[in-house]
């Protein structure tokens, strides 16, 4: 027979997966996210935390404190410019309400005990998945024979006019009539960079696709709950 708390954490991983399924396919889209998912996904994840309480309660309610905490270190994150998207920061402060406590459903996550907030260690894994997108550009690069270093990693070459009508940040860019290596910029217009390659008759630059980080973070969500913590299991195997 499940258990009630079981039945709570079910609801908590079917509504992180819906969100941020939807989340992730308008990411992908028009790269915005609406804040209604994150008023939903957040007032759901107080619901479950009030009948949790009246229920069975809480085992663990200090790890309550942590809530706050997370979404202000995300918030900290975001100014830094350490997380890029301000949906992507609003998913992980509602991702911190959704998931105070690490779960537990049917004997999953494999991995458990980690002393981490749940909901840093999905932030962990998303990162862990994201940091093997450069691995992924590197390889894409090799085939195509395009290996230049640290453009390679990062991005690929393409065709300006293909450029323009895609989600990607040029990995260069002319300063005093030379091409110089420029990662993420924030402060000019991309459709200006191009405008100067093209006067310089430059057709092929390296660019950088703006990769969604919804997407991580719903894979690192449904590994959380599944594996558990990657980066605590690594060092506990080592130890």
């Amino acid at each position: 027979m499940i258990e009630t708390v079981e039945i709570i954490n079910i609801i908590r991983f079917l509504t992180g997966i819906l969100i941020l399924t939807f989340a992730s396919y308008t990411d992908i889209k028009t790269r915005q996210a609406s804040n209604i998912l994150w008023l939903v996904m957040g007032f759901i994840a107080i619901i479950l935390i009030i009948v949790q309480y009246f229920s069975i309660g809480l085992k663990n309610p200090y790890y309550l404190i942590f809530i706050p905490i997370m979404i202000g270190l995300v918030y900290l994150l975001f100014q830094m410019r350490i997380i890029f998207g301000g949906a992507d920061a609003k998913a992980l402060m509602a991702i911190a309400i959704l998931v105070p406590f690490e779960p537990s459903i049917a004997g999953f996550p494999i991995s458990k005990g980690s002393f981490m907030p749940f909901s840093w260690s999905i932030f962990q894994n998303s990162l862990i998945i994201f940091l093997l997108i450069p691995m992924s550009l590197f390889v894409f690069n090799i085939i195509k024979r395009n290996i230049k270093f640290p453009y390679a990693f990062l991005g690929y070459k393409i065709d300006i006019k293909i450029a323009r009508k895609r989600f990607v940040w040029p990995l260069e860019k002319i300063i005093d009539g030379e091409r110089r290596f420029a990662y993420m910029p924030k402060d000019f217009d991309t459709g200006d960079e191009f405008d100067k390659f093209e006067k310089e008759g430059i057709t092929e630059i390296w660019v950088t696709p703006k990769v969604p980080f919804m997407i991580p973070l719903l894979f690192g969500f449904i590994i959380s709950f599944i594996f558990g913590d990657i980066l605590f299991y690594l060092i506990n195997s080592l130890i």
